[in-house]
């Protein structure tokens, strides 16, 4: 299987973290390599917020989750298994399907748009 196959595969399984989320978001993207949506206006920043976005790249998937930019305590208690897909504040990056990370990453998403929704 080709890189390109394979990180087809990696960017559907994470697209499906966010999908639930595009209920109460904006889907601002959705293409075969990315996907992203974006929070309603903010009073407080005068435009909408970026959530979060799946898009493939050229060496990896990359899973943007801004809540963990803008609320950080949501990283504590992570495993170093997922802190070591991060690049950046908010950037988690894959090569394959890694379920127990998604499990967690999916977790981690549902606590971050909680936030998002209350605080933001």
């Amino acid at each position: 299987m080709s890189a390109n196959e394979s990180f087809s595969i990696v960017f559907r399984h994470l697209k499906t973290i966010l999908q639930p989320h595009a209920k109460s978001l904006t889907i601002t993207v959705d293409e075969a390599d990315a996907f992203s949506l974006d929070g309603p206006f903010s009073e407080k920043w005068q435009k909408p917020l970026f959530f979060g976005s799946v898009q493939i790249k050229k060496n990896y998937v990359s899973f943007y989750l801004m809540p963990v930019y803008m609320y950080p305590d949501l990283l504590k208690g992570i495993s170093p298994e997922l802190k070591k897909h991060m690049q950046g504040k908010s950037c988690f990056n894959f090569k394959r399907v890694e379920p127990e990370l998604f499990k967690e990453l999916a977790a981690l998403t549902r606590h971050g748009a909680e936030r998002f929704k209350n605080e933001a």
